[in-house]
């Protein structure tokens, strides 16, 4: 059903050592257009206002901000959920506990840079300062980042498989040091954390820290790629972190390549939650198929999807499900790796079960006449649900568990009054038979253009 990617511990990476462009740079056209934000029409539930700022005294300016380079347990947890209120392209990806999760299975295999900005005050000098010290208050951004180079000696006994895509990207050698998003190997989405009247100068600070000496506390090795992805085409962070990169590009001598690097098919639900309805706005091909599998499945027994607690018995469930279908090729192989994708999730769902009512992990399972043939694993934030991965029964191919199943999820789902169905990365022909739309996701690729 929901199925796995090849790349999910390869990220990609280059080293430069001569003045001639990069060979292995697709001769793409830079991509400088810069679109104003977007704000969601429907924001998470819980969600704070959009901030709308336009007025120049207002906004911020990267001068007045100061990047501190901290590892994760350092952020303030206040901090980070006052942020991500706030930012405007944020999704379950940008969470705390995911963070969290991924940094307790996966730490070994990165290292964390996450970036703290606060405001700067005018010393004695005349001169902008900071005292170093991070009050939760005085956070303006947070940009989680991370870095390790291309290919780890560890990486091929470690590696899981959590998408399929046929998408190619730039190219990149892979022994090179490289910055990437932080925690996004699992993560369909990545951004900063931030209000939008300050993305701009959080984009300028965060260039200008990039551009400074290697920090001691990560190697003396300067970065040889910055490579940034999940990138969402919506997000306004986008356009500005573009803008900064560009900026400062020809004294920096790098090169900034933007470029497409995967799409999320996207299925908007009918605003009355009549399942009847989405089905009509199908294609005919499509809701014949679904009608006629469900009534298959129906003269059997009930079709019946309900969400269950993330306790550890039910994550084990859905494992077992989902490797019964997708065995060595899934996410949770016997191996090295397996074992890190199920501290993984077990992880995440202990932490969201702790969130209570403001969790946003979701746990599903579909079950017709009383047997299980389907399981989900995704997140809601109260508008859009994103399904993140699935198991499913293979004996009960009779019953079509992935079209059953799917149809089931999508239905309480549009019950509960959802108004987006996220299948998240990766263009499967499947996800188009449920009226899902491609939104696309980008890369930031910064190389530099003369050897370090």
């Amino acid at each position: 059903m929901v199925s796995s990617h090849p790349g999910s511990n390869a990220l990609t990476a280059v080293r430069l050592l001569t003045n001639t462009p990069p060979h292995w740079l697709m001769p793409l056209p830079i991509d400088t257009t810069i679109s104003p934000p977007h704000t969601p029409s429907n924001p998470p539930a819980g969600a704070a206002e959009p901030d709308h700022r336009t007025d120049a005294a207002e906004q911020t300016d990267a001068a007045d901000l100061v990047c501190h380079s901290v590892p994760f347990e350092a952020i303030p947890r206040d901090a980070w959920d006052r942020l991500l209120a706030a930012t405007p392209a944020a999704t379950p990806f940008s969470r705390w506990t995911l963070h969290r999760a991924w940094w307790d299975a996966y730490g070994d295999t990165a290292h964390q840079q996450y970036l703290c900005l606060t405001a700067a005050r005018p010393g004695p000098d005349g001169e902008q300062h900071s005292d170093g010290d991070l009050d939760a208050d005085e956070l303006v951004a947070i940009v989680p980042l991370m870095h390790r180079h291309e290919v780890e000696p560890t990486d091929a006994a470690t590696r899981t498989a959590l998408r399929h895509s046929s998408r190619q990207v730039s190219a990149v050698s892979p022994d090179a040091k490289a910055i990437f998003m932080g925690a996004s190997y699992h993560a369909d989405y990545a951004t900063a954390l931030a209000a939008p009247a300050d993305l701009p100068a959080v984009a300028q600070a965060l260039v200008a820290s990039l551009a400074g000496p290697p920090d001691p506390d990560h190697g003396h090795q300067p970065w040889d790629v910055v490579d940034l992805r999940r990138l969402r085409d919506d997000d306004p962070f986008l356009p500005a972190l573009g803008s900064a990169f560009q900026d400062a590009a020809a004294t920096h001598e790098w090169q900034v390549l933007r470029e497409e690097e995967d799409v999320c098919p996207v299925a908007t639900l009918p605003g009355d939650g009549d399942w009847e309805a989405y089905l009509a706005g199908l294609s005919k091909k499509s809701r014949h198929e679904i009608r006629r599998k469900m009534r298959r499945a129906e003269s059997v027994g009930p079709v019946d999807f309900r969400l269950v607690e993330p306790s550890p018995e039910a994550v084990d469930v859905f494992i077992d499900l989902h490797q019964t279908r997708w065995g060595q090729e899934g996410l949770f192989p016997a191996t090295p790796g397996g074992d890190r994708s199920r501290r993984f999730l077990h992880r995440l769902a202990e932490l969201e079960a702790a969130e209570g009512e403001e969790g946003q992990l979701q746990l599903g399972r579909v079950e017709v006449g009383g047997r299980l043939i389907f399981a989900t694993v995704g997140f809601d934030d109260g508008t859009t649900c994103y399904f993140y991965n699935a198991g499913m029964e293979p004996d009960a191919r009779d019953l079509s568990p992935g079209v059953t199943g799917t149809a089931a999820y999508v239905r309480d789902r549009l019950a509960a009054g959802r108004r987006r169905f996220d299948f998240l990365r990766g263009n499967e022909p499947y996800k188009y038979e449920w009226g899902a739309v491609d939104e696309p996701i980008h890369r930031l690729l910064i190389s530099r253009t003369v050897g370090t």
